[in-house]
């Protein structure tokens, strides 16, 4: 019989053990007569009745104990990674919001800023309906101001049509050319064909209007009464027209003999307005190049002695909106913040609770209230409307907001947002750090050609680096983050101060966990997930070498059954031949 390993033996002993019964051989031998008796009785040991596969599945088992133990870890870890994405994803929705509010530095992020956002305000001067009148968009950052406009006439396409046919859908029978464009314009040279109908001659027209500055309709007057008309593509044009060969734009009666239109049934002509008392022209009903950043769309002109008064101011709207995405994001975050404190009856944290006692949500939670809670100049976030209800959520007044926005929007941006105050416009804020340095005097010195030689404060130079006209604050001081645009030619010293509002705050707050590249939140998910390769790794060695190990149990079980088989085989043929000894 094969040797059995120390590593199995028990197993096999125990099996092979419980599955037979011993073999009892009595003697008996009689001198007097020389005879003798052997009787064996035998209950043979049947390997069909050992569960092979159990003992290999339980010696498999104990070896992924481990394994086991190490994917409830990972399992674990990934429920907190879960949880912490989520913190993260709430606390981006803060920041998002609150970066409307902050008044962003920087050309990039100024199309963020919720009070840079414009709209135009109309009113009528007299007997006029604005809105019918003119609609006016107004780009963010646009100058505040208000206009007086008079819409003199409007800009309309030429048009001319030919005499009336009887079918679009018939060939008409004419051949030649004719040459389409506008006054100033290149003409075009259209080809018609006999076999062409009045909607395929349009559609030629058409399949050149891109360059001819021509477009062709079909004018349906009656059942048996068709007529084409041509159309400036553009307002303020003038259509040219001349017959080739063939003479059919003469055919289809939009010449005459002499070449003129015989039938103009709308003058090509300039939109003409007025406003603050100059008079402008114009080839488009829209006009965007009148005052940077408005587009004047004209629907029809004012009445004599009437006039609307246009108004750029701040689109308030987009401030409420922004505040009331502030409200929702905060909302969010307490509501999950709450949830992760949740204890059971028995005072244990509860399965959801996976983040209970975990130091960054307490010190995100803290910080979120502490920017909520803090005064500007001696205003406080209930000049918004808010306040905090018993259970830490925020709620919103609406008709103090509105009322806030209406009558004291520069108290409500001073009060979120981040503000510089400079002593002279030459110095403009192109990007900030985190934190304001306190007030402080910028001296600039300046070469013979206007350049910035220098920038210091209290005579300290090392506390900025120069470019161009860029300012840069020095890394590991005060300014760190900051940069200026200095716009003047000579030496200046300009008085600057800093004032911090409570979405600038937030922003800074929340940035700084939530950032998905460097933020705390996206470190501590990077280390649970390094962590998590390794230790599925591991898992993986271990589950590996358990696989083989099973591998090589099952062969060495088959060669025991096999030892076993063969070893009843030998006992059953050594019985048989005591059996006839005995008997002989």
């Amino acid at each position: 019989m094969a040797s059995v390993s120390s590593s199995t033996s028990s197993l096999l002993t125990s099996a092979y053990s419980s599955s037979t019964t011993a073999t009892t051989t009595s003697s008996s031998t009689s001198s007097s007569d020389s005879t003798s008796s052997s009787s064996s009785t035998s209950s043979t040991t049947d390997t069909d009745d050992i569960d092979w596969d159990a003992l290999i599945e339980s010696a498999v088992q104990a070896k992924l104990t481990r394994a086991d133990t190490i994917d409830v870890k990972i399992t674990d870890n990934e429920t907190k990674i879960a949880a912490y994405q989520t913190l993260q994803s709430l606390l981006t929705d803060i920041s998002t919001a609150a970066q409307a509010l902050r008044a962003p530095s920087g050309v990039l992020d100024s199309q963020d800023d919720a009070f840079l956002n414009r709209a135009a305000y109309l009113t009528a001067n007299g007997d006029v309906d604005a809105s019918a009148s003119v609609s006016v968009s107004v780009e963010s950052g646009t100058e505040e101001g208000t206009y007086d406009l008079q819409i003199l006439q409007l800009a309309k396409a030429h048009k001319v049509a030919g005499s009336s046919m009887s079918s679009s859908s018939e060939d008409l029978g004419l051949s030649g050319t004719m040459s389409l464009g506008v006054e100033g314009g290149e003409s075009v040279e259209v080809t018609i064909d006999e076999d062409m109908t009045l909607a395929e001659i349009a559609e030629a027209i058409n399949a050149t209007s891109d360059e001819s500055g021509v477009s062709a309709t079909i004018l349906k007057v009656s059942s048996d009464a068709y007529r084409l008309v041509l159309s400036s593509v553009e307002t303020g044009q003038t259509i040219t027209a001349t017959d080739g060969s063939g003479g059919v734009l003469a055919s289809l009666g939009v010449v005459d003999e002499e070449g003129a239109f015989t039938d103009e049934l709308q003058a090509g002509q300039d939109a003409i307005l007025v406003l603050d008392g100059v008079q402008v022209t114009r080839s488009s009903n829209d006009v965007d190049d009148l005052i940077d950043g408005m587009t004047f769309r004209l629907y029809q002109t004012t009445p004599e002695g009437t006039s609307i008064a246009v108004e750029v101011g701040a689109d308030v709207s987009e401030v409420k909106s922004a505040v009331q995405a502030l409200v929702d994001a905060y909302n969010a975050f307490r509501e999950y913040a709450v949830t992760q404190q949740t204890l059971t009856s028995s005072g244990t944290a509860s399965e959801d609770s996976v983040l209970f006692g975990d130091g960054t949500l307490r010190s995100a939670t803290l910080a979120v209230y502490d920017a909520l809670n803090q005064t500007i100049d001696d205003t406080a976030m209930s000049l918004l409307g808010l306040t905090f209800d018993e259970n830490n959520y925020l709620e919103l007044d609406e008709t103090a907001l509105d009322e806030a926005l209406l009558s004291n929007l520069d108290e409500v941006e001073a009060l979120l947002s981040f503000q510089m105050d400079a002593s002279s416009s030459n110095v403009m804020l192109l990007a900030r750090g985190t934190s304001a340095p306190a007030d402080f005097t910028l001296d600039i010195a300046t070469d013979a050609d206007g350049a910035i030689v220098s920038a210091s404060v209290n005579g300290d130079s090392s506390l900025f680096t120069v470019s161009g006209t860029r300012i840069i604050g020095a890394e590991g001081t005060a300014y760190e983050g900051f940069t200026f645009v200095f716009t003047g030619d000579d030496d200046q010293s300009i008085d600057i101060s800093f004032s911090t509002g409570i979405a600038e705050l937030l922003y800074n707050a929340t940035e700084d966990l939530a950032d998905t590249t460097d933020g705390t939140l996206q470190t501590l998910i990077d280390n649970l997930e390094s962590t998590n390769d390794s230790l599925q790794s591991k898992s993986d060695t271990i589950r590996s070498a358990a696989e083989t190990y099973r591998t090589n149990l099952t062969n060495r079980y088959a060669e025991y059954q096999a030892a076993i088989s063969e070893a009843e085989s030998t006992q059953d043929y050594l019985t048989a031949l005591l059996d006839q000894w005995n008997s002989s």
